[in-house]
């Protein structure tokens, strides 16, 4: 599935692009014509992306960063826009799980590194990127927050927070740089087909599938699309935003998945 996006002597930048909607995301927007900076901790998966990119004819190159570090960050961005000539999309996508356990028993360290990985590092790729844009005539910055953003759930607090959390940073810097020509929104995507997913037992994804309307996953593929759309000309009056890809998960409705226990 593609729509057709034309992104021809633009620059993306893309974090946690070594597998997942990371990996679909860089390949998505190579195929549309970007330049693609790859950025994760994972070398043998960011090379392979960047092999598959290189193999369909596109341009990428990959750099190792910690993006839960700051100096790190500054660091990367700078390589992107030296190493490219430029920087027009950013693809803040970076993250991890973490634990599944009741509020009470996240072990301290457990949640100091998750808030680093998953919120703290969108603050400083946004900090680093809009800095950047704001003295070469905007850009286009999405960054990966969930469906945990938006509602609660169980045994989730740290992954919760700070995936509510990028969603207030997204709002934040689209309201201060909005007239920057900088546009800044968020993907909340549901249960994508990745990964993690995958190694789950398969009873335990079958009771996933069951509570998502659509009845299946999404596909990392699908998620990307969200991404270049945000990241055009056609969402040139979009800031702000989070967009939501969850196959109707977050509805919060009942009954229409229990049909198959009503009597004929």
């Amino acid at each position: 599935m593609s729509v057709s996006f034309d992104f021809t002597g633009k620059c993306a930048l893309v974090t946690g692009g070594a597998s997942g909607i990371g990996r679909a995301s860089a390949m998505a927007f190579a195929a549309a014509g970007a330049q693609v900076a790859l950025i994760d901790l994972d070398e043998k998966g960011a090379a392979e992306t960047v092999g598959a990119i290189k193999s369909a004819g596109g341009n990428a190159e990959y750099r190792l960063c910690d993006v839960a570090d700051e100096t790190q960050v500054g660091a990367m961005v700078q390589w992107v826009a030296d190493h490219f000539g430029r920087l027009d999309i950013a693809h803040n996508n970076a993250g991890i799980e973490g634990a599944n356990v009741p509020l009470v028993q996240w072990p301290g360290d457990d949640w100091r590194r998750l808030i680093d990985v998953n919120l703290n590092s969108v603050f400083y790729c946004l900090k680093a990127e809009i800095a950047h844009m704001q003295n070469h005539g905007g850009g286009a910055i999405i960054n990966t927050s969930s469906v945990a953003g938006l509602i609660g759930g169980f045994h989730m607090a740290a992954y919760n927070a700070a995936k509510h959390g990028v969603i207030g940073l997204t709002k934040v810097a689209a309201m201060d740089y909005a007239t920057q020509s900088i546009r800044v929104n968020a993907l909340c995507p549901g249960l994508v087909d990745t990964p993690f997913i995958q190694q789950l037992p398969q009873s335990f994804r079958d009771r996933l599938d069951f509570a998502t309307p659509m009845s299946r996953p999404g596909k990392a593929e699908e998620m990307a699309q969200a991404v270049l759309w945000l990241s055009s000309d056609a969402a040139s009056y979009v800031t702000g935003h989070a967009l939501v890809v969850d196959g109707g998960t977050s509805l919060g409705g009942i009954g229409t998945r229990f049909d198959d226990l009503i009597p004929a």
